[in-house]
């Protein structure tokens, strides 16, 4: 540094999730003390998305869940180094150990369902299973239809769906199984409507190789282990962020307004808020703004490109272990796509499974998507304790088989202000140049750089894709100012 330099930069990282924190590790490493680094969350707590918690004596992931492959990728590093994959030894006695959702993979015994309580045939459902994997297969592969009016998954998936129906017949249960693999889907890209799903821009995401785990140790053990490597004062919580003022004169080009009021001045701000937060900031519906407003191709991108809502519904059944009547199964729910059991309410009805959390368990899991999410968000314990316990009558799952449902725990990511949703797709209308564009710095000085899994074209939606954006946004900083010497 030349003797013009004699101040550090100051590099202010809003947001401790998985690329806020990334971004710091990244810059401690690299830099070691040249740079002034703080990272402010507007939360009580680090980790972002990742949330480990407890409910009836289990441990629960209210958000992310699954590291998706584990060859090369550097969650699952981090994880292995935090011994997060060695399950906790806590409990009343010093030594009992927290069984964890899914910690048993999924079983190959599930029970599917059809409304009214009729099993489907297997052979049914092996059938549509593999029309339904060869057609996802199809888009992975970007062997998809030359029907250029074909824009969407959805669909894409129907087409496939109808092109079957033409040539082997079948029924109002074929229907039905293949709308619950649709459910499926939601779940995993997070869309209210796979018909808003961008086709081509499936063929770019990527996953790493090798199986799909979690963790018995928690998944909040990654983000801990991150922010435990930064200087002491280097997080700071409580700090929310409503304002980011840039292209100001002096000697700091970025300003950073709180909600209590108090200013921070920087050289350089790395914003890994969600998109929804970010939508928010550009449609005038509170969220983060920006003064002046972003470049038109960042505002585009940031309209452009989907944020959708995934929550997480737990459900203890009453008793406890050992006096539930008989485990519950990993029940799978075809719907009935034209004879409705008046019951069942509305927002059950593109849930595809209600299983518990690992064989055996007495804690109960379901996943809604889009605009169910948003309902069970705002409904009260008892009206969701009574719409599930219709929702298995209506299968002919009466409640008294297994034991009532006693209390529940939803996660509410849509509701939260510092999320407003749960992850980003590519939605139609947008690509992944929207996602570049949204990763791209403001302006040469980086200023403004942003990090955050929606800013990652080939992993987003995952929590590699945010660590990895982090590290990417650090490292311009690190070319930027020529450092040498530190470590990698």
């Amino acid at each position: 540094m030349g003797e013009v330099d004699r101040r550090k930069p100051k590099v202010v990282i809003v947001g401790a999730g998985m690329a806020g924190l990334a971004a710091a590790r990244r810059l401690h490493v690299c830099t070691g003390d040249l740079l002034d680094v703080v990272v402010v969350e507007a939360g009580d707590r680090i980790g972002g998305r990742i949330f480990t918690s407890e409910f009836a004596s289990a441990r629960v992931e209210m958000g992310a869940t699954w590291i998706h492959g584990i060859e090369g990728s550097p969650i699952y590093d981090v994880a292995r180094k935090a011994g997060a994959l060695i399950p906790n030894q806590r409990g009343d006695d010093g030594e009992t150990q927290f069984p964890w959702e899914r910690m048993d993979g999924f079983p190959s015994d599930a029970l599917t369902l059809a409304e009214g309580g009729q099993a489907l045939d297997p052979a049914l459902l092996r059938r549509i299973s593999a029309l339904f994997s060869h057609l996802k297969s199809l888009i992975v592969s970007g062997e998809i239809s030359d029907d250029k009016e074909i824009i969407s998954v959805g669909a894409f998936l129907r087409s496939g769906f109808e092109s079957y129906r033409a040539a082997n017949g079948g029924d109002w249960m074929e229907e039905a199984a293949f709308a619950m693999h649709e459910c499926g889907e939601r779940e995993y890209t997070a869309v209210d409507d796979l018909y808003t799903l961008d086709l081509a821009a499936e063929e770019e995401y990527m996953e790493f190789p090798g199986e799909h785990i979690t963790l018995p140790g928690g998944y909040s053990r990654v983000p801990e282990f991150i922010a435990a490597a930064l200087p002491p004062g280097t997080i700071r919580l409580g700090r929310s962020v409503s304002r980011v003022e840039w292209r100001l004169s002096g000697d700091h080009g970025v300003k950073l307004h709180f909600d209590d009021g108090e200013v921070e001045l920087a050289d350089h701000a790395i914003v890994t808020v969600s998109l929804g937060v970010l939508k928010a900031g550009i449609n005038g519906a509170g969220g983060l703004v920006f003064s002046p407003f972003l470049p038109e191709a960042k505002r585009g991108a940031i309209e452009r490109l989907g944020f959708g809502l995934v929550d997480k519904l737990f459900m203890e059944i009453e008793g406890g272990i050992g006096k539930v009547k008989s485990p519950f199964p990993f029940l799978r729910m075809a719907f009935d796509p034209g004879r409705h059991v008046a019951e069942i309410p509305w927002w059950m009805r593109r849930t595809d499974s209600i299983c518990p959390i690992y064989g055996g368990s007495h804690v109960l899991l379901a996943w809604f998507v889009g605009r169910e999410a948003a309902e069970i968000e705002k409904l009260n314990d008892e009206d969701i304790i009574h719409g599930v316990h219709a929702t298995l009558a209506g299968f002919k799952l009466p409640a008294g088989d297994f034991g009532r449902i006693s209390k529940v725990r939803r996660s509410s990511w849509g509701r939260n202000p510092r999320f407003l949703g749960s992850y980003s797709y590519v939605a139609v209308g947008s690509s992944g140049d929207d996602q570049d564009a949204l990763a791209d710095p403001v302006d040469a000085s980086l200023q403004i750089l942003f990090a955050g899994e929606a800013t990652h074209r080939t992993r987003y939606a995952t929590t590699h894709g945010a660590y990895l954006s982090g590290v990417r946004e650090a490292d311009r900083l690190v070319r930027h100012y020529g450092f040498q010497g530190y470590g990698s």
